[in-house]
C-alpha cells in the first residue's frame, strides 16, 4: 500500500528536503505540494499531511487536516507545549495521528535529551541558539523544546536560576530557561546549553552543517512511524519531538498540565505567543 502524502510548504528548504524523502521512500508518494497561493482542498485525498510552513500558517493546516481526518507531522518551527494544547481537542475530536516534530536531526534530539538529563544537577542554565538571518521565528523551536524537557527535568528542584531577567539583553525565557537567539548570515543552525554549577560549566552544542543529510533520517523515521502506527502513534494521540520514535538510553521527562512558570515579564516573541 501506498501512502500519499501532502506537503504544505513544499517549495521552502525544509519542505524541498521533505518533498525528497518522500519521492525517494519506497511506500510513499508526493500526493501535493502546497504553497500559500494553494487550496486547502488539495489536501483532500492525501494520507499524510507534512507541514513545513511558518508559525503564522501552521495552526491552519493542523486544523485543516483534522478537519479532514488527514494524520499530520508538523515539522514547523514556533510549537511551544501551550500552543499544541490549543490543537489538541481538535485533534482528539478527529481521532487522526498528529506528531511535532521541533527538529528532525537525530544529533539535535539526542542534545536535548542530554541536557535534560543533566538539567537537575546545575542550578544555572541557558540556551544559546543561531540561525541563518531569514529565520523568521525566535527562539528556535528545538531551543523551546530544549527549555521545555530541562524545565520537565527540574520539576523537583524548581525553575533554573535566572538573575537580572528584567534586561531585555538578558534573552527571552520559556519555562524560565534564559533562550539567547541569533539571526545572521553564515550559519545554518547551531545551538548551545550551558548548564553551571558551583566552580564548572557543563555545555552540550550541535552544530547542523548539511541540513538535507541531517534531516533525512529523522524524516524517514517519522514517516515509516506514523504510516505503520506503530505503538504509541494512536488516533487522537499528539506526540512530541522525535525522541518519541527513539530509543537513546536516556529517559525523558513526560509533559504533565501545570501553572505557567514565572518567566519575569520579559518583552519579546515567547514561543507561546508565536503566530497566536
Amino acid at each position: 500500500m501506498t501512502t500519499r502524502v501532502a506537503i504544505v510548504g513544499a517549495t521552502g528548504k525544509l519542505g524541498g528536503i521533505i518533498r525528497d524523502v518522500v519521492a525517494a521512500e519506497p511506500g510513499f508518494e508526493v500526493h501535493s505540494e502546497l504553497d500559500s497561493r494553494s487550496a486547502m482542498s488539495e489536501l483532500d485525498g492525501a494520507d499524510l499531511v507534512v507541514d513545513a510552513t511558518t508559525p503564522a500558517v501552521s495552526i491552519d493546516i493542523v486544523k485543516a487536516a483534522a478537519e479532514r481526518g488527514i494524520d499530520i507531522i508538523v515539522g514547523t518551527s514556533g510549537w511551544s507545549a501551550e500552543r499544541i494544547a490549543r490543537v489538541r481537542p481538535e485533534i482528539e475530536q478527529a481521532g487522526i495521528r498528529a506528531v511535532f516534530i521541533p527538529n528532525f536531526s537525530l544529533g539535535s534530539v539526542i542534545g536535548s535529551a542530554l541536557s535534560a538529563a543533566a538539567a537537575p544537577f546545575f542550578s544555572s542554565i541557558e540556551i544559546i541558539e543561531a540561525h541563518r538571518e531569514t529565520k523568521i521565528d525566535s527562539p528556535s523551536g528545538t531551543a523551546v523544546r530544549t527549555a521545555e524537557l530541562i524545565a520537565a527535568a527540574r520539576a523537583d528542584a524548581g525553575p533554573v536560576a535566572a538573575p537580572h531577567v528584567d534586561q531585555r539583553a538578558r534573552g527571552q525565557q520559556v519555562a524560565s530557561v534564559p533562550i539567547h537567539s541569533l539571526r545572521r548570515p553564515g550559519v545554518v543552525a547551531s545551538q548551545s546549553v550551558l548548564l553551571s554549577g558551583p566552580g564548572e560549566t557543563l555545555t552540550l552544542t550541535h552544530d547542523t552543517i548539511d541540513p538535507a543529510a541531517a534531516y533525512a533520517p529523522g524524516i524517514r523515521l517519522v514517516l515509516g512511524a506514523v504510516s505503520r502506527r506503530v505503538a504509541g502513534v494512536e488516533p487522537g494521540r499528539v506526540l512530541i519531538g522525535l525522541d518519541a520514535f527513539l530509543d537513546i538510553g536516556v529517559r525523558l521527562p513526560a509533559f504533565v498540565d501545570q501553572a505557567p512558570v514565572d518567566e519575569g515579564g520579559v518583552p519579546g516573541q515567547v514561543a507561546r505567543a508565536t503566530g497566536a
